[in-house]
């Protein structure tokens, strides 16, 4: 077991940072380009007639917004057109968009750190989904928030992944509690330990990939929760499951999956910027897959390091019909 330990950023940090970049929003909707663009011509019609909602329903499934989602985004379209007269596809875009950010809007939930000291954060999802490159985003995220971090390398069976983990640390400036190899239990355990004695405010959790019908996997994870309790019986204090965009509607199946497992509180839907599937969240939102409410608590549309921010369902919608 070793620890990476702060050490001075590298000295190009301070020029790569004077870089201009675009603000959030605009990034935002540059990932959600794609998503977007099956919607853009719809709209551009002289008339709201059945053949463009019918086109509607069908680039909203192809968007992945799912079946039920579908339904309900035009049942309620339908009832707007009818009760507000509506006459020209503009205003059934704006429309569209309002009754979305409403659905939307539940899945919008800040998280707090405030609340325990050390705030464990634990990680989960499947092989690529994007797990130990959001810890290094969150980590950032958190520091700007005035909190210290520490990272704890739980993925142990994959190298690639700590020492990933140990180079997101070092751009951080913030510890790893990391080891070549072992119980990855035994890591977190360690982490949480390191981050009591120093006084940090916020752990997050590595874990390694696994598909939620690897049953013995699956177990190991649930295994990784009950040691955190033994430390701390209030933590984790939240589970994130960690979601790539691309997969569309098999998400909601992850979700139930891991949920089952590890009791999953919160969402980040990553690579966005990659895909015409963002309409998943619409489904997420609808379906609510653990029976409970869920938070997205951060979206990803990109490769930097202040490409992963908290979810906004009204920023969320503007850029999908900008």
């Amino acid at each position: 077991m070793f620890s990476f330990l702060k050490k001075d950023p590298p000295a190009s940090t301070a020029a790569t940072s004077d870089i201009p970049r675009p603000g959030w929003s605009e990034r935002l909707k540059q990932g959600l380009s794609r998503t977007r663009g099956q919607l853009s011509g719809l709209f551009r019609r002289a008339r709201i007639d059945d053949e463009l909602l019918e086109e509607l329903e069908t680039t909203l499934l192809m968007a992945d917004v799912g079946g039920e989602a579908t339904n309900f985004l035009l049942d309620e379209l339908k009832a707007r057109v009818k009760r507000d007269r509506l006459e020209t596809p503009t205003q059934l875009q704006a429309a569209l968009a309002a009754i979305l950010e409403t659905l939307l809007a539940p899945l919008e939930q800040a998280l707090d750190t405030g609340s325990h000291k050390p705030f464990v954060i634990m990680l989960a999802g499947v092989n690529g989904a994007g797990k130990t490159t959001s810890i290094g985003k969150l980590a950032r995220h958190f520091q700007q928030q005035g909190k210290s971090v520490l990272l704890a390398a739980g993925d142990t069976f994959r190298a690639a992944a700590r020492e990933q983990l140990i180079a997101w640390g070092e751009r951080n400036n913030v510890a790893v509690i990391a080891q070549e190899s072992g119980d990855p239990a035994a890591v977190v355990f360690d982490a949480i330990h390191a981050a009591k004695a120093r006084g940090i405010d916020v752990v997050l959790a590595d874990t390694a990939g696994r598909l939620p019908t690897q049953l013995h996997l699956m177990e190991e994870i649930a295994k990784v929760k009950r040691v955190i309790q033994k430390v701390d019986p209030t933590a984790p204090h939240e589970v994130l499951l960690v979601l790539d965009a691309n997969i569309g509607q098999n998400a909601i199946a992850q979700v139930r999956a891991f949920d089952k497992a590890i009791g999953v509180t919160g969402l980040i839907v990553t690579k966005l910027d990659g895909t015409a599937k963002g309409g998943v969240i619409a489904a997420i939102a609808r379906q609510q897959p653990t029976g409970k409410p869920l938070a997205l608590r951060f979206i990803g549309v990109g490769e930097g390091i202040e490409d992963l921010q908290p979810f906004v369902a009204r920023e969320f919608v503007a850029a999908l019909f900008a």
